[in-house]
């Protein structure tokens, strides 16, 4: 379990430079249109609406994982093909993202976009934004935006042996985006025109293309190589 979450980890980290185009514009109007400069007073505002969409991941993944747990028997190394299946979106998730090639990310995303279709339109009772607990209601809803980056790590969750692990892996990926959307919700478009940089989003890309590769071909066993702790 604990290599799921530290690769969890990790790939929201490295890949939250994919959350600039996908959540960085709903963050920006969240912010831009209230009349508060200093970052402490948009700080209730940015927590708010990423505890909804932390919150959104966690329920997601506590889906996966049950679903995962499901037909987990009737497979004979259920980790394997989890792992196996959390590598492939992984290595595809770093190709989208560094602008290589598109394809298969935006073919999960087009069947994202059928519940999206239904959730979307409930954000707009939520604007302007007035108070944290209309930017809490944002985030909840802008949680399920079909993302590539998102999905990926819902294969990872539909590894997990049940729910309650399905979501702990959703939480700890969904902490890894946090300092990217916290730091764009700051300083709002001063840093998007560097993020946005090919060279930026290839160097990301290409160490999502690796962890992928090890997450395929190291055994479970030796799964630990993402933590710090021996």
């Amino acid at each position: 379990m604990e290599w799921m979450l530290s690769a969890a980890l990790l790939m929201g980290l490295v890949g939250s430079l994919h959350c600039v185009g996908m959540c960085g514009g709903i963050v920006g109007a969240l912010v831009m249109r209230l009349p508060i400069t200093h970052w402490t007073g948009l700080l209730p505002y940015l927590l708010a609406y990423n505890i909804g969409r932390l919150s959104s991941y966690v329920i997601a993944g506590m889906l996966a994982g049950w679903l995962g747990s499901q037909f987990g028997g009737f497979l004979p190394q259920p980790q394997l093909v989890g792992k196996t299946i959390a590598g492939l979106f992984m290595i595809a998730l770093g190709f989208y993202i560094s602008g290589w090639s598109t394809f298969l990310i935006q073919k999960v995303e087009k069947v994202g976009n059928i519940l999206w279709r239904y959730l979307q339109p409930l954000s707009k009772r939520f604007f302007p934004v007035s108070n944290p607990f209309q930017a809490l209601g944002i985030g909840l809803i802008w949680g399920w935006l079909p993302c590539g980056l998102v999905y990926s790590a819902l294969a990872l969750a539909l590894a997990s042996p049940n729910a309650f692990e399905g979501g702990l892996v959703m939480l700890a990926f969904g902490l890894g985006t946090l300092p990217m959307l916290l730091l764009i919700g700051a300083t709002a478009h001063k840093l998007l025109n560097f993020i946005k940089l090919p060279i930026v989003r290839q160097i990301a890309g290409s160490l999502i293309i690796v962890f992928g590769l090890l997450t395929l071909f190291l055994p479970i066993e030796y799964g630990n190589w993402f933590c710090t702790t021996p």
